[in-house]
């Protein structure tokens, strides 16, 4: 079969920068048109194959050489998000602006890295409620947790709270040895984790001390009312709708509440509702509460992460 060629000359712009590291951004472009031959020599990208397909090659790279002029730069998440989205509702990039959040340890930079992780921060910024829903590795706990570390850092609440529902998988805590401290120390590691990133640990160890950090299980907060407080509730889809109900109704004035959750991964026992299932329904509606949902596009772990979650999302949908 007789196949079509294109070749797309690249004028003001460099190369190597849009070809990637060892032509990684090449590789990529391949594994979403694998029906094209794609060549990158100099300062030229040729590809051959079906008419349709090249048509549609040659857009995306319309989009990725504009892009890369703009920004100087081109970075996975950008170049994936170009190569999926939908064209006709217009395709949004990354602004470096409105991604930065705040310095970490050692001066690094913490900042959103993909579009729905640009709209939570954006997102937060408008509402005092926002829920942030997405599988595993989209960057919602951090992304939240990094929203709240600003917000200490430039006084706009005095305290931070992370919560979670202490849900064991099989486990008893009763059962766990040592203080009740060691015990939940486990279920909290991921806040700790996301912590360290972002506060010296000196500094971390002497705000958990003083209670200007707080981390403790969801059972602790009954009964609070958490004035100028930055607080998130982690894995929100293990909460009952007593459990959620009570920490929606700690919310005291100042107070800025990011609720995470994967409906996907439930730990509950079966016919006991998801709080946070219920609570995106029953909220959907209220003026103040925001809500944003990320999807596997937004994975920033392993690029294996995203194919496990494709696969197992096939799966459901077959059954």
């Amino acid at each position: 079969m007789l196949l079509n060629e294109i070749e797309i000359q690249l004028q003001d712009v460099n190369p190597r920068e849009l070809f990637g590291d060892q032509n990684s951004n090449v590789e990529l472009l391949r594994s979403y048109f694998p029906k094209l031959k794609i060549v990158a020599r100099g300062s030229k990208l040729k590809a051959f194959g079906e008419e349709a397909v090249l048509d549609e090659f040659e857009m995306r790279i319309d989009l990725l050489i504009s892009h890369f002029r703009k920004y100087n730069k081109l970075d996975q998440a950008t170049l994936e998000n170009i190569l999926t989205a939908d064209p006709s509702k217009g395709i949004e990039t990354i602004d470096d602006k409105d991604s930065f959040i705040v310095h970490g340890v050692g001066g690094r930079t913490i900042k959103a890295q993909t579009i729905n992780q640009q709209r939570l921060v954006q997102l937060s910024k408008k509402n005092d409620m926002l829920f942030a829903v997405g599988p595993a590795g989209t960057g919602k706990t951090y992304t939240s947790v990094a929203l709240a570390v600003k917000a200490l850092k430039e006084k706009q609440v005095k305290r931070i709270i992370l919560t979670r529902p202490a849900v064991e998988a099989g486990e008893n805590l009763g059962f766990l040895p040592g203080d009740m401290k060691e015990k939940l120390d486990p279920y909290m590691q991921p806040l700790y984790d996301a912590l360290r990133d972002m506060i010296p640990a000196e500094r971390l160890s002497s705000y958990i001390e003083k209670g200007t950090i707080q981390i403790a299980p969801l059972a602790f907060m009954r009964g609070r009312t958490l004035d100028h407080a930055f607080v998130i509730l982690d894995e929100a889809q293990n909460t009952t709708h007593a459990q959620m109900k009570m920490f929606l109704t700690r919310m005291g004035t100042h107070a800025k509440f990011i609720i995470t959750g994967d409906p996907g991964q439930i730990d509950l026992p079966r016919r006991i509702i998801s709080g946070l299932k219920e609570a995106l329904l029953v909220l959907k509606e209220t003026e103040g509460i925001g809500m944003i949902y990320l999807d596997d596009k937004d994975v920033i772990r392993h690029k294996l992460v995203r194919k496990v979650i494709e696969a197992y999302k096939n799966i459901e949908h077959t059954n």
